[in-house]
C-alpha cells in the first residue's frame, strides 16, 4: 500500500482523534474523560494528540465545534417550516446521539446558565430569515431568537438528555413517526401566526 503524503496522514489522525475524543466526551463529560483512552481508540500517541488540540480543553472544544458544524450542515434552518426543522433535528439526534449528551456535558461543566456556546458561529443568519417570515406573515411575532429556542428544546424532547424519555433509532419506525406528527404539529401551533 503506498504510503500517504504527510498532510493526508495528518488530517486522518486529527479525525480518528476527534471520533474517539467525541465518544469519550459524550460517555464520561468532560471531569471524566481519559486521554489515555482517546489516544488508545485513535490509535495514536499523546504527543500527536496535545500537538494537534493543546490539552484536554482544547480538545473538548474541538470536539464540541466539530459536532455543531455537523449538525448545522446536516440540519439548516428553514424559517417557513420550523416544523419540519425540528423533525429534522428528532432525526439528527437519532442518528448521533452523542452530540446531545456532549452538549448537556458542556452545559453542566462549562456554561450552566446563559448561552451554551459563547464562541459559537453567529445564529444572525437564521434569526434574520426568522425575522423576515414574521414579518411575512408566516411567523408568529416575537422575540426571533426565543422561538428558536423553543423550536429546538421541543426538538431535544426525546433526545438522550430527555428528562423523562430518550429515543433510540432502535425503536420501532411507528413509535418514531407518532412522535414525529406531534412535534411537526406542536411546533407548527407554537409558530403560528
Amino acid at each position: 500500500m503506498p504510503e500517504l503524503p504527510t498532510t493526508a496522514r495528518g488530517a486522518a489522525t486529527r479525525r480518528r482523534i476527534l471520533d474517539a475524543a467525541a465518544a469519550e466526551f459524550a460517555e464520561r463529560g468532560i471531569a471524566g474523560a481519559r486521554i489515555d483512552r482517546i489516544i488508545a481508540a485513535a490509535k495514536t500517541n499523546k504527543a500527536q494528540l496535545y500537538g494537534y488540540f493543546g490539552s484536554k480543553d482544547g480538545l473538548f472544544d474541538a470536539v464540541i465545534a466539530d459536532l455543531s458544524d455537523r449538525l448545522r450542515n446536516a440540519v439548516p434552518l428553514d424559517a417557513d417550516d420550523l416544523p419540519g426543522w425540528a423533525v429534522s433535528i428528532y432525526d439528527e439526534n437519532l442518528r448521533h446521539p452523542e452530540l446531545a449528551r456532549l452538549t448537556a456535558w458542556l452545559r453542566l461543566e462549562r456554561h450552566p446558565t446563559g448561552r451554551l456556546m459563547d464562541d459559537a458561529p453567529d445564529d444572525g443568519p437564521k434569526l434574520e430569515a426568522i425575522k423576515a417570515a414574521q414579518a411575512a406573515g408566516r411567523v408568529r411575532q416575537g422575540d426571533p431568537a426565543a422561538l428558536m429556542a423553543l423550536v429546538i428544546s421541543l426538538a431535544f424532547a426525546w433526545s438522550p438528555v430527555s428528562s423523562y424519555h430518550a429515543a433510540s433509532a432502535g425503536e420501532p419506525e411507528d413509535v418514531h413517526e407518532r412522535r414525529r406528527a406531534l412535534l411537526r404539529e406542536t411546533v407548527a401551533r407554537a409558530v403560528a401566526p
